[in-house]
């Protein structure tokens, strides 16, 4: 779906008045973490505002990025702006931004001197828009992760896999075990990430970004990608019988031992922190599904609508500082289960999946990831693909392979 926005006149109207005395100040913040383990997480950066004398008013919306969104943007652009919200960095926020309904945020980062202590520097490179920088990147966050109950594959008798193939070769006696092998829930965003996940593991670094970045629509109607289909299926037949919509319960269906395991983001991890569970021990993870460990520099960015208030912008500025001081991302990245964005903090206390995460990106195994590289329509026409797909056993590959050409083809 393409948002439309309101004229540049309108956004005239809303210029800031940078004059006038500081003071402490309600602002509204809205995003979409709203499972436990993300609760904690905002809850972290509450705190450190509330502490610079401001208050943190929450505007959690339940349901997702993808139900957030648009209420996110119809706020914008209906002339009812909050003093900051969520998105992830990239090119979610790009026409917003590009009618002029965003605060340029350069001088605060030169102020922070954002370019030094930011690490990849490609999520910079994501806030960034004609050479003016327009968000603060809070987390480095990962889709590449399988997460492994170690207490199914106990109960099922077999080895907890190392990788993929080992995965999917254990499905059998899962499912004989009354075992559910993978879960994946019936949000759309989550079957089409499942699906890159599997582009990025499968078919390697290299053929991912031949499809999502130069936008080869003959590859990935090609031989390389039906390879990456046919895990897909794999995928599709192992989460059959997964009957949640929400990604925490179907992380929630791991956690208790009724599945095997889930493709998901590393905010998977403040679930099981939630739960009492511990790494290496209650559950495994294996970054880039065992098969090619790499990190995308996906994740959230926290963005500053315009507003006409000019106490309520001085208190945007201290947020902007507060999100990046490194206090403040350790405390929220370790109960985020997500990486920091500053590569100058102490994370001594992260946990063994975190530190396999921290290992790859030192290495510097990173590829963006799609929020970066494909806009929203795309993203959605892609969603709705593979929503369909894994709800409907009868699509053959080749149909889903197609049309999934077809989107390619034709993303912008």
């Amino acid at each position: 779906m393409r948002y439309k926005f309101l004229t540049a006149a309108f956004a005239a109207t809303v210029a800031l008045n940078f004059a006038g005395p500081a003071a402490a100040t309600d602002l509204e913040v809205t995003h979409w973490w709203t499972s436990g383990g993300e609760a904690a997480a905002v809850a972290e950066f509450a705190k450190a505002f509330d502490a610079t004398g401001n208050h943190w008013v929450d505007g959690a919306i339940a349901g997702s990025g993808g139900t957030a969104r648009p209420i996110m943007i119809s706020r914008i652009t209906g002339g009812d702006p909050m003093g900051a919200t969520q998105f992830n960095h990239g090119r979610q926020a790009e026409e917003l931004v590009q009618a002029g309904l965003m605060r340029d945020l350069t001088d605060i980062a030169t102020k922070g001197k954002w370019t030094e202590v930011v690490r990849p520097k490609s999520l910079l490179d994501s806030c960034t828009i004609d050479g003016k920088i327009y968000c603060v990147p809070v987390n480095i966050h990962s889709w590449q992760w399988l997460w492994l109950s170690n207490e199914a594959f106990q109960k099922a008798g077999v080895p907890v896999p190392k990788n993929w193939d080992e995965f999917v070769a254990a499905a059998p006696a899962l499912e004989k075990a009354g075992i559910i092998p993978l879960a994946v829930g019936g949000q759309p965003w989550q079957a089409s990430g499942a699906f890159d996940v599997l582009l990025a593991a499968v078919g390697g670094s290299d053929a991912f970004l031949k499809v999502y970045k130069e936008k080869d629509a003959k590859f990935a109607g090609g031989p390389e990608i039906a390879k990456v289909f046919k895990a897909a299926d794999d995928a599709r037949k192992m989460a059959k019988n997964t009957n949640v919509q929400d990604w925490n319960q179907a992380t929630n269906l791991v956690i208790t031992g009724k599945a095997g395991g889930q493709i998901m983001g590393d905010w998977a991890q403040g679930e099981f922190q939630v739960a009492g569970k511990t790494a290496g021990k209650d559950y495994t993870c294996l970054p880039g599904l065992g098969l090619n460990e790499v990190i995308a520099t996906g994740g959230d960015a926290f963005y500053f609508p315009l507003l006409k208030d000019a106490d309520k912008s001085k208190a945007q500025e201290v947020l902007a500082e507060t999100l990046l001081d490194p206090k403040t991302q350790v405390a929220f990245n370790l109960k985020k289960g997500s990486l920091p964005v500053r590569g100058d903090v102490d994370l001594n206390a992260a946990n063994d999946c975190m530190k396999k995460g921290l290992a790859i990106l030192a290495k510097g195994a990173v590829i963006p990831w799609t929020d970066q590289l494909l806009s929203q329509d795309s993203q959605k026409q892609k969603e709705d693909l593979f929503s369909e797909f894994f709800a409907k056993s009868d699509m053959t590959l080749e149909e889903a392979q197609k049309r999934f050409a077809d989107i390619i083809a034709s993303a912008d």
